[in-house]
């Protein structure tokens, strides 16, 4: 009965010490990632498609989120690029799809989409965690 006692304690302390490692290299894996935001400015201004002869515009503020100080200096690198290929997906909208909310929506992911693939192409990475339009205006 006593070597089953301590056989009992025994397991059960070798079981909590494993699960204290694990919960402790899980704890550095998230220390290690390093939010930051990158803004892209100035402000991206560019016109849209707009039926009849006035010219319609978008104005768009662009924070992009990754996750480490290397994917940063890469985004930083890269702004001209992302610049050119967001400019470019806004030009190809409608009016109707500009001034929609959830056509908003549907912009903003197919830029995200779209810069990482661009990025990819040019780095071998997918650096961008998220993309948000913190400014949005049009006419």
């Amino acid at each position: 009965m006593f070597k089953r006692a301590l056989l009992c304690v025994l397991c059960l302390s070798f079981s909590s010490s494993f699960l204290m490692a694990e919960e402790a290299v899980e704890e550095s894996s998230e220390a290690k990632v390093d939010y930051q935001y990158f803004q892209l400015t100035p402000d991206i201004i560019t016109n849209y498609i707009k039926p009849g002869k006035r010219i319609g515009f978008v104005r768009l503020t662009v924070e992009l989120m990754v996750d480490s100080k290397s994917s940063y200096a890469l985004i930083e690198n890269h702004e001209p690029l992302i610049r050119d290929k967001i400019i470019t997906i806004l030009g190809e909208q409608t009016e109707i799809v500009v001034k929609s909310i959830t056509e908003r929506e549907g912009i903003r992911q197919r830029c995200l989409d779209e810069v990482n693939n661009l990025l990819y192409k040019e780095t071998g990475k997918k650096p961008l965690i998220e993309l948000l339009f913190t400014k949005y205006l049009y006419q």
